[in-house]
């Protein structure tokens, strides 16, 4: 045994070099040849999902390998036993000639003759394999080849392992790149790092303030009206910079609800408040050694500013209910569309906060003042409609084009591709009826109107803004959730309440109406749930 030693280091050696298992066995096989009486070696795998043995890999030694017989079906009782001799660790043997017992005729192939020897791979509760070393019809095992087999077989569970390991990730991959296409698919993109529409033209000074401040981890705050890109310009930033192949987090912050503020951003301990089941990692640890970006910043309450303005000063968080401080290496992008130099006088906005986040501005001009880059948009837009919904991609046309760039785009590129979206379904393939979704979109006529595609011309809805008052988009929004609160008699949440009336989250609709200072209990109604 103290020759085989050497042996048994060089195939320890190769199951751990190489990921290939049929490689890795061919090789093995010939490190044998010279201690052990063997013509061929097969390693099979336990299928208990569909009872039945697979033949792996396979090696051998002076003549061409069959690949016959990779699978044995077994029943439930064969496999049972096999299953019960595997747990034993016995190496089983049989001579030549006569025939194989029953437990053999299941572990060898039966293109596989002469003398063998089977050992189980990883023995114990749950056995993964058996080891099958031949010595063809020619030659004979001694009692010494079978304690040498008996060694063999934790390198080659090691190798089945590593090869399990290898599926594993190979499948969940695959499961990732599936979901990756999926969502591509749904937002019409082919890649999630596409080329940025106007980076040489309207936003030309955007990117190269982008490109500036990029490599540096100062925080950036993204200023601009809704709809202008502020995420995407973000996600520029992270991408360009050395954190670009970390974490990219985005935190909506005035989605989220004043009282779960420090758990989202901070995260919470096991049973550090009613419903805290479990541990939870917050924003900032998520985002560790990548981008966190705070969109809408601007709606944070003053409360949860003092503590984001700690944790921008000294790097550290503290979960709710925790006692240890965690360092986190969190490079922060905000954005908003208000104004908060004016939020400081007001003293709705931290001033010291204010300097701590505006170390670099940039700010993204409306879509009017890009008006060049509307056709570029136009046509990335109409591909992604086509994508998302099936249809042939049809090229906007040039009286198209004159269509949109003589519209004034108060909601900028979200109302941009809201447009060519509706423009692509009503157009079925065939067009894009740029005229009537832009109609539809503008007017504020009855809901009867908007469903038939009927409304104002796109030619006259300049004229028609400028011969009426327009709202502010507060004031609207305030008027819209107050109807919605008056039909359900201030119910919020369920079946029955103004959330699901309006098609958005309770807690969205909480925190604007938070905003925008409307009082729920002015519609309650006795009775009402």
């Amino acid at each position: 045994m103290d020759r085989f030693r050497d042996v048994l280091l060089a195939v320890w050696q190769e199951a751990c070099r190489h990921i290939d298992m049929g490689e890795s066995t061919r090789t093995i096989a010939a490190l044998l040849s010279g201690s052990l009486p063997l013509q061929q070696l097969l390693v099979r795998r336990f299928d208990l999902q569909h009872s039945c043995l697979d033949t792996v890999a396979r090696g051998g030694v002076g003549e061409e390998l069959s690949a016959a017989s990779p699978r044995t079906h077994c029943d439930a009782a064969e496999m049972k036993r096999l299953l019960a001799w595997a747990r034993t660790g016995r190496v089983l043997q049989h001579t030549r000639g006569g025939r194989r017992a029953s437990k053999l005729a299941l572990l060898v192939p039966d293109d596989v003759a002469g003398q063998v020897l089977v050992g189980a791979i990883g023995g114990g509760e749950q056995p993964v394999g058996v080891l099958v070393v031949a010595a063809g019809v020619e030659r004979a095992f001694q009692d010494e080849h079978v304690q040498m087999v008996t060694l063999l077989l934790e390198p080659f569970g090691a190798i089945l392992e590593n090869d399990r390991r290898i599926q594993e990730l190979a499948t969940l991959r695959e499961a990732a790149e599936a979901d990756r296409r999926s969502l591509l698919s749904r937002l019409g993109r082919s890649d999630m790092n596409e080329t940025i529409v106007g980076a040489d033209s309207g936003l030309r000074d955007v990117m190269e303030r982008v490109q500036l401040v990029s490599q540096s981890d100062v925080p950036v705050l993204i200023l601009g009206e809704t709809g202008t890109g502020k995420e995407v310009v973000a996600r520029a930033i992270h991408n360009r910079s050395t954190r670009g192949t970390g974490p990219f987090i985005r935190v909506n912050c005035g989605a989220i609800p004043s009282e779960l503020i420090d758990s989202q951003l901070f995260g919470h301990e096991r049973g550090s408040f009613t419903g805290a089941s479990a541990t939870r990692q917050g924003w900032f640890e998520r985002a560790d050694r990548g981008t966190l970006f705070l969109d809408e910043i601007g709606e944070l309450p003053l409360p949860a500013q003092v503590r984001l303005l700690r944790v921008l000063q000294d790097g550290y968080i503290e979960r709710v209910g925790g006692h240890q401080l965690i360092h986190v290496d969190v490079r922060i992008v905000a954005a908003t569309h208000r104004d908060l130099p004016g939020m400081v006088c007001d003293g709705k906005f931290r001033e010291d906060l204010w300097y701590r986040i505006a170390v670099f501005p940039i700010r993204l001009p409306r879509l009017n003042e890009r008006q060049e880059d509307i056709p570029a948009l136009a046509r990335r837009f109409a591909r992604r409609a086509a994508q998302r919904f099936g249809l042939t991609y049809v090229d906007p046309t040039p009286d198209d084009i004159r269509l949109l760039t003589d519209y004034a785009w108060p909601g900028n590129i979200r109302e941009l591709g809201a447009v060519i979206d509706r423009a692509a379904i009503l157009g079925n393939g065939r067009s894009l009826e740029i005229a009537t979704a832009l109609g539809a979109g503008a007017a504020l006529g009855p809901l009867g109107d908007l469903a038939s595609g009927r409304g104002t011309g796109a030619a006259h809805l300049p004229a028609a803004a400028a011969a009426s008052p327009i709202a502010t988009l507060d004031t609207a929004m305030s008027q819209h959730i107050e109807r919605a609160l008056a039909a359900t008699r201030g119910r919020i949440e369920g079946r029955y309440g103004a959330a699901q009336l309006l098609g958005i989250n309770p807690h969205t609709l909480r925190a604007r109406m938070r905003k925008l200072q409307i009082d729920w209990r002015r519609f309650r109604t006795p009775g009402a749930g």
